[in-house]
């Protein structure tokens, strides 16, 4: 196995935008399949699809889809047309606050919408297929400089190294392959990789689910710790370097990322050990002076009220199974439990797949469930991109 076999994320076909749904892995390999620009804000909104360059490249083939399911309605590129493309530009740019790539990669569509109304030489349909083709730029230059990233970030290391990493910043927060993720996967293929140490990262666990997930399935060694095994791993000499991504990168170099990345760069400055942020240049935002500023997003305390579980199952008999297909003969069917616990179960091929909720806490209990934090620059050893390795001084410079 090797990260070239890993699928893609999000895609074109058919005059639609399909996307793997990453609530429902490892354990389900379901394809969302989006036909309205909606869904698209849905998907994102519900972590379907996540990872700031994966959520951009979302928001521009949202922009896309629209002027594509749209077209049939508008005689030409006027004034109702402009109107009703900033609705839709609006609120897929902001489906999610933190993340830059979002508002940055539809308000890139945006900004041709307007140039050709302004202009008038298209018509709704040449408008359409002309975003098309910038939606899939967006997603060809975001794999070239995850790529690039990487290649720059192997060159950090000279001995088998052993990492740190928290959240998923790999394939499926991208358009493909990755950025903290990149740098490991290439530093993989160099053999200079000797263990990667995977923070489970709760709430949503997208390292367990999705990080653990991607390292097997490109055969790279690896073990899974909860987020609060981090300081135990370091101080047993038994981390080399975290790589961490990031979602926003303000021009003095404080980085937002999943949240817990804060603690865990106080840790790795504690221990000696060299931390750094992979994301390419889509994700540093110049016109934010330090974090301060960085919108951070609160979602539903559900998420840490109990846990969420996806998963599939044959029944044990015919008869058990005579009694499942009765039940959702009429599609999916809610069962009522008790405890505030949810489940739902549909038929699925030969078998039948279950989405449920599982409450794990007192009932009533008052939650705060910020989704990210803000790393100062002054616990970034650097930072990995496209263009270089950078330190926090040079990036006004660079990133123009």
């Amino acid at each position: 196995m090797s990260v070239e076999q890993l699928p893609r994320t999000i895609w074109w076909e058919d005059g639609s935008v399909h996307m793997i749904d990453q609530t429902r892995l490892p354990l389900q390999g379901d394809v969302l399949v989006c036909s309205t620009y909606e869904g698209v804000i849905v998907a994102i909104k519900t972590l379907a699809v996540r990872g700031a360059p994966a959520i951009g490249a979302a928001g521009a083939l949202g922009v896309a889809l629209w002027t594509h399911t749209t077209a049939a309605e508008f005689d030409q590129l006027d004034g109702d047309y402009l109107a009703a493309a900033q609705v839709v530009c609006d609120e897929i740019a902001y489906a999610r606050p933190t993340a830059v790539n979002l508002p940055r990669e539809a308000n890139r569509l945006r900004a041709i919408i307007e140039e050709q109304v302004a202009c008038g030489e298209l018509t709704p349909v040449q408008l359409s297929e002309l975003l098309v083709t910038e939606a899939h730029k967006v997603m060809e230059e975001d794999e070239a400089a995850n790529r690039k990233l990487g290649a720059y970030g192997a060159e950090l290391f000279d001995s088998p190294t052993k990492f740190l990493t928290h959240c998923n910043a790999g394939s499926l927060a991208t358009s493909f392959y990755g950025t903290a993720l990149g740098v490991i996967y290439a530093t993989h293929e160099q053999g200079k990789v000797e263990h990667v140490w995977i923070d489970e990262t709760r709430p949503v666990n997208q390292g367990s689910r999705l990080t653990a997930w991607e390292l097997l399935f490109a055969g790279v060694p690896a073990q899974l710790i909860c987020d609060n095994m981090a300081a135990f791993v370091m101080g047993e000499g038994l981390v080399d370097a975290v790589v961490v991504g990031a979602d926003r990168v303000c021009a003095n170099g404080d980085a937002a990322n999943k949240i817990g990345t804060y603690g865990l760069a106080i840790l790795a400055k504690e221990h000696g050990i060299p931390f750094y942020i992979a994301a390419p240049s889509t994700t540093f935002d110049l016109s934010l002076a330090t974090g301060r500023e960085i919108e951070i997003e609160v979602r539903d305390s559900e998420e840490i009220e109990g846990v969420t579980v996806s998963g599939t199952f044959d029944a044990s008999s015919p008869a058990v199974s005579a009694a499942f297909d009765k039940m959702t003969a009429d599609g999916p069917a809610d069962l009522p439990m008790s405890k505030g616990h949810h489940m739902q179960i549909v038929r699925k091929g030969g078998g039948f797949a279950f989405d449920a909720w599982f409450k794990t806490t007192p009932t009533h209990v008052s939650c705060f469930n910020p989704a990210f934090d803000v790393t100062p620059a002054k616990y970034i050893t650097g930072y990995i991109t496209e263009r270089g390795v950078l330190q926090a001084d040079d990036i006004a410079e660079v990133m123009q």
